[in-house]
């Protein structure tokens, strides 16, 4: 799973989900963010270093697109402390504990997780305890 982050809201605007980390999941969620927030100009787009990140479909997917890309120094941990926040917020506050008996039951309760709780309605100590949106 891979999901986009506006810093700003807090916001997870893109997210996709896949068997296994190719370029596609990431560009996936990427185009669902680029098509929420429809997006005019460059857009920054800060990552781990993934091999996702660094194979052809995704660097043809930015010399097309144009966006500043951002890649997490090897190590640092703090780069990516937002996004590894939230998932840590998802695995504690809904997946921890449950079996799923399909992939399909998975990522429904992720889907309702992201659109219905946390980027409507659940509330963060760093933007004075109010939701995302």
């Amino acid at each position: 799973m891979t999901i986009v982050l506006d810093l700003f809201s807090l916001q997870v605007v893109g997210w996709s989900m896949k068997i296994s980390p190719k370029a596609d999941l990431v560009i996936d969620a990427l185009l669902m963010a680029l098509w929420r927030r429809k997006r005019e100009g460059r857009v920054l787009i800060h990552s781990d270093q993934g091999v996702q990140y660094a194979c052809f479909d995704w660097r043809k997917f930015g010399s097309d697109n144009n966006p500043e890309l951002s890649i997490s120094r090897r190590g640092n941990c703090h780069d990516n402390a937002v996004a590894e926040s939230f998932f840590s917020l998802l695995k504690t506050e809904r997946i921890k504990r449950k079996i799923f008996k399909t992939r399909s039951e998975a990522s429904s309760e992720i889907f309702n997780y992201i659109e219905f709780f946390y980027n409507p309605t659940r509330r963060h100590g760093n933007n004075d305890g109010m939701s995302q949106v």
